[in-house]
């Protein structure tokens, strides 16, 4: 028993080094080089990186490559970030000078409002996934949406492989999945299957016995008890509780094609600091900021950095299979998809 307490306490110690090598802190030359570069003044950032990735592996690293600038931040889901910005807009003062939110079609929406500032990032040349034709924004992070299922709870005859198996009345009402109006990712979750599967597939969850939760905690707190055998959810939650919990979740690839979302980052075009905003957007796409975002257990946008350790396949991978998604319609039908999977889901 003392050697294998022993052991896990050794394996906790290798994740925490990790965690904060991946965030860029064991490049003292990088870092070096970043602060060298020397942007001043001070920047604001929206972001809906999860709190606890944000303050212990991203926050001090960034303070660390600007020294002389700096830097705050606003963390919300991408819901609340959107909220916060549509009063800014109305009232014609925006506060964020950088953003980096989950769901790709709200820069869509930002950009035909004229909002967002072109800029191509150097870093780019290493990046392999799309920015838009005019660089008012570059994916900065993946995040995937998969279905999870507790190991211990379930027989593995039970054991989900499609997003079709959840509508099987051996799941009834033991499923769930975040809410779409809350959730950035989960929005585009609700986009992506509406589309593959049709607004008929909502409604057989529905009679499935279908919950909506309003968070990622809930969710993963009821797999573990068993009150839910599956559950629809970001890959991330799960790899970072099998990590640094040991806990029994494990992650379905459904068969049809997971749910592959490229976040962005963008640079408002009011920022009163382009350079430290153009500084801080070079810093995320570079090894050291991409580092951060696979110690989050999100996938890299480029291609010399490892995915996110837990994770079965390597993006290019997952990529392969993925639900294709309408960014445009998500921009352009936003209220229209959030009404219908309320009238269907949450009446």
């Amino acid at each position: 028993m003392k050697g294998k307490t022993w052991l896990g306490a050794m394996a906790l110690l290798g994740v925490s080094a990790a965690l904060i090598a991946g965030c860029g802190g064991g490049d003292k030359k990088a870092d070096n080089k970043a602060g060298a570069k020397g942007p001043k003044g001070a920047a604001m950032v929206y972001t809906s990186i999860y709190p606890d990735i944000l303050d212990k592996l991203c926050k001090p690293n960034v303070e660390k490559a600007f020294p002389d600038m700096k830097v705050t931040w606003f963390q919300g889901g991408t819901e609340k970030v959107k909220t916060k910005i549509a009063g800014e807009i109305k009232a014609n003062k925006i506060g964020a000078d950088v953003l980096m939110v989950a769901d790709p079609s709200y820069y869509i929406f930002l950009k035909n409002k004229d909002l967002l500032l072109n800029y191509k990032s150097p870093q780019m040349k290493d990046v392999i996934l799309e920015a838009d034709k005019d660089f008012a924004w570059s994916p900065v992070r993946v995040n995937n949406m998969i279905i999870a299922y507790n190991k211990d709870k379930i027989r593995k005859e039970d054991i989900p492989t499609s997003w079709e198996d959840l509508t099987n009345p051996k799941y009834k009402g033991k499923i769930a999945m975040p809410n779409p109006m809350l959730s950035g990712t989960a929005y585009v979750a609700v986009g992506a299957l509406s589309d593959k599967l049709g607004w008929d597939y909502f409604k057989r969850l529905k009679a499935n016995g279908l919950r909506v939760e309003e968070g990622n905690s809930a969710i993963q707190n009821k797999l573990l008890t068993g009150e839910y055998m599956a559950a629809i959810i970001l890959e991330e939650n799960i790899l970072k509780l099998q990590e640094t919990k040991h806990e029994p979740l494990e992650v379905c690839y459904p068969k049809e094609g997971c749910i592959i979302i490229n976040s962005p980052i963008g640079i408002f075009k009011s920022t009163k600091n382009p350079e430290g905003s153009k500084a801080i957007l070079d810093w995320w796409l570079s090894p050291e900021g991409q580092k951060a975002v696979t110690a989050g257990w999100m996938y890299s946008v480029r291609k010399d950095v490892e995915k996110p350790h837990g994770a079965k396949y390597s993006l290019a991978e997952l990529n392969k299979n993925a639900i294709k998604i309408n960014w445009e319609k998500l921009a352009n039908e936003d209220a229209k998809i959030k009404e219908q999977f309320r009238t269907i889901v949450m009446e």
